[in-house]
């Protein structure tokens, strides 16, 4: 396994039409699941490490977001990536960071990124750094493949909407979507987890348990209900605990097609979101 920093070191013929984990480190068993699973295809697997300060808002955590190379690559290290490339922010935005935050905010999302009134409304700023980021370094890595975890639903319906839409710069690439990994206790993982103090930690399996609690619902208002219930008598701040089309993430009022349950929190001062697919009834 080899470091990359120089994005020309990318266009080894080695890694030509690699599997693709873009990741901004702080690395756990969901990312590694990631990487298996780009490992079944059979290609050689380029991990990227980057955190990409134009999709923090001003008030969010950038400047505290965990840096852990070291331990991340001795994650990496036996799951057989080729490759793991650690870009400095003047190789992501050559032109430089003010101008990239100019480029994010003008940025044309699809409608699953500025409709619905989620993560949307929540973080305004954010997808458009998503979209500049992940577009940049597809640019860069030219995978065959690139996989991305349903934890993160709003982000992967965001991308394949962006890959879908311009076959022209991002040609055959396959965004893969994997399930979402949780802890013993139910509790998603995420890099955000490490900020729970241990007394919020059992508030934080509100979500799974909102989500558990919903699935049984017939009626979309009774799943939603159901979820801020949880939420509530946990002492949770919730932002938003919805049911929603899984294509479109728009607002349903019934589980003919299918749906998506999405929940986001705050706990103390860390931001935690879950989702899970729903029952189609018919």
């Amino acid at each position: 396994m080899r470091i990359v920093d120089d994005p020309k070191d990318l266009s080894a013929p080695d890694l030509c039409g690699c599997g693709f984990v873009p990741t901004m480190g702080a690395l756990h068993e969901g990312h590694g699941s990631l990487v298996r699973r780009a490992s079944a295809d059979g290609r050689p697997i380029v991990v990227s490490i980057f955190v990409n300060p134009t999709q923090f808002g001003p008030s969010e955590d950038y400047a505290r977001y965990p840096r852990t190379l070291d331990s991340d690559c001795a994650l990496l290290e036996p799951l057989g990536v080729a490759a793991v490339f650690v870009p400095s922010v003047e190789a992501i935005y050559p032109r430089g960071l003010e101008a990239a935050r100019t480029e994010a905010a003008a940025t044309q999302l699809p409608e699953v990124a500025t409709r619905p009134q989620l993560e949307d409304a929540c973080r305004p700023t954010h997808f458009g750094g998503v979209a500049l980021v992940v577009g940049r370094l597809f640019d860069l890595v030219r995978p065959g493949r690139a996989y991305f975890g349903e934890k993160d639903y709003q982000q992967l319906r965001l991308i394949e909407d962006m890959v879908a839409a311009d076959r022209g710069r991002y040609g055959s690439l396959e965004i893969v979507p994997c399930p979402t990994i949780r802890e013993r206790d139910g509790l998603a993982m995420s890099s955000r987890n490490r900020y729970l103090a241990p007394e919020h930690r059992d508030a934080a399996l509100a979500l799974s348990r909102a989500l558990q609690i919903a699935h049984s619902a017939q009626r979309v208002a009774t799943a939603e209900r159901l979820m801020r219930d949880t939420l509530d008598a946990h002492g949770l701040e919730t932002e938003y605990a919805v049911v929603r089309d899984a294509r479109t993430l728009m607002p349903v009022t019934g589980f003919e097609r299918p749906t998506r349950a999405l929940i986001a929190v705050r706990l103390g001062s860390t931001r935690l979101i879950d989702n899970a697919q729903m029952t189609v009834w018919r």
